[in-house]
């Protein structure tokens, strides 16, 4: 009997010191707080320092057969991801000595400071994907190959989007009074928006754009507003766009030239060599959009590029979303083809909620009595599609204005505003960086 209970006891008190034990572990996951992206940027910024050091100021990986020595530009925010409690995936943007820009993927194990890089590829050269990514029928986030991706995965979405969007920024230190100029996107026959809130410091004022007739939120702010957050948060309905009937009369405005897209010879020279005997409108749009794509290179490198300046991208033949569609534009333009601009926000369509990459860019051109959607940025980077932006804007865009040289009173100290995506800051005359996010959430069904 004796012996009975003692094993009984050891026994039950064996049982109960795992309980205790596993109460404890799961008390202590339950009471530690959950991996956010601060922590994944943290873990991230800190590999990457940690392999600079030793690789003699470069982040070195190999690529291709070649050891690519690498500067860390950013760290991609909207990308960053918790894939479970100490699995985490991070997207950084990379800049070689010569100019080239790599994307570059990492995966991460561990918790919070202690995180270990156990995988790094490069994703993309200059905008370019080597692969893309989905989710398999278990949710979980394999590679795919970029030739063998759906046009959704391309970031092609037809028919209608539905989302919620988020503009949001935070204002950085400001030593004496300032004054903001944020978009305000608008409904229009391909977009049909809702301002469900908005959140800003300071004395507040919507301005109309006199040149286009875009809104803007004017902000009066001091010191005291140091650090706030501003936020705009949309209700955005989208319809996918295709060629549109457009009145041939107002359609001539958009031949005026304007600071960044000036009536140019070299440009006009250009323009006139690239559609060669082409008679019909049409077909001498399709040679320019054409030449854009063949002569540009997607690259953000040095000074000059992301101000939509067409006689840069003329002679560079590189830069962002608004030097292609700059250059194009200045080139229709030159060959008495209307053009226009519009900027705002590619909305991810590979999933339903996150960040978008900063700002997108696109242009229109009038052609046989109408407005024709082109984006040759991201014709250029995937081949597959070169057809559909010719003709056709996906339904997961979100347009904040359109045009250029933006005129609003009060205006900047610069004068018209060259185009309107970020919130533009003046302190004391001079523009000041504003750090800004866009986040986006699928409604549930679309897309």
């Amino acid at each position: 009997m004796t012996q009975k209970y003692f094993r009984t006891t050891a026994r039950f008190n064996a049982i109960l010191a795992v309980l205790v034990c596993l109460l404890a572990t799961t008390t202590t996951a339950l009471a530690a707080p959950p991996i956010v992206t601060a922590d994944i940027k943290a873990g991230i910024e800190k590999h990457i320092d940690q392999q600079v050091a030793q690789g003699g100021g470069f982040f070195t990986v190999n690529f291709e057969g070649k050891e690519l020595k690498l500067k860390l530009v950013r760290v991609h925010m909207e990308y960053l991801a918790s894939l479970g409690p100490e699995r985490q995936f991070a997207c950084v943007d990379m800049a070689s000595d010569d100019g080239q820009f790599y994307d570059v993927d990492f995966f991460l194990d561990g918790g919070r400071g202690d995180m270990t890089v156990t995988e790094t590829t490069v994703h993309k050269l200059n905008g370019m994907p080597y692969y893309l990514w989905e989710q398999d029928k278990n949710k979980i986030w394999v590679r795919t190959e970029v030739d063998d991706a759906s046009n959704a995965l391309l970031g092609v979405l037809d028919g209608t989007d539905r989302f919620e969007f988020k503009y949001t920024a935070t204002l950085p230190q400001m030593k004496s009074d300032a004054r903001c100029w944020i978009p305000l996107a608008e409904t229009d026959d391909f977009q049909k928006v809702t301002i469900r809130s908005t959140d800003a410091p300071g004395k507040q004022k919507v301005l109309t754009d006199s040149a286009h007739g875009n809104k803007v939120l004017f902000l009066e702010l001091t010191p005291a507003d140091s650090g706030k957050k501003i936020e705009i948060t949309y209700d955005v309905v989208r319809s996918e766009k295709s060629a549109y009937a457009g009145d041939a009369t107002e359609a001539q405005r958009h031949l005026r030239p304007e600071r960044m897209v000036p009536a140019d010879a070299i440009i006009t020279a250009t323009a006139i060599a690239a559609v060669g005997d082409r008679k019909d409108d049409l077909m001498k749009a399709r040679a320019l959009y054409d030449h854009v794509m063949d002569q540009m290179n997607y690259k953000k490198f040095g000074e000059g590029w992301g101000q939509g300046d067409a006689r840069f991208a003329c002679d560079s033949l590189y830069g962002n979303c608004t030097d292609y569609h700059a250059y194009f534009i200045g080139l229709a333009r030159a060959v008495n083809i209307p053009a226009r601009f519009a900027i705002g926000a590619s909305i991810p369509s590979d999933r339903d909620v996150g960040g978008t990459d900063g700002y997108h860019c696109w242009a229109e051109f009038y052609a046989a009595g109408k407005w024709w959607p082109v984006d040759i940025s991201e014709a250029d980077k995937f081949s597959a599609l070169s057809m559909y932006f010719f003709g056709h804007h996906p339904a997961n865009r979100f347009e904040f204005t359109r045009g250029r040289d933006l005129v609003v009173e009060p205006g900047p100290a610069s004068g018209p505003i060259n185009f309107l995506a970020y919130p533009l800051l003046e302190v004391n005359g001079q523009a000041q960086r504003v750090a800004t996010m866009f986040l986006f959430e699928r409604e549930p069904g679309d897309g």
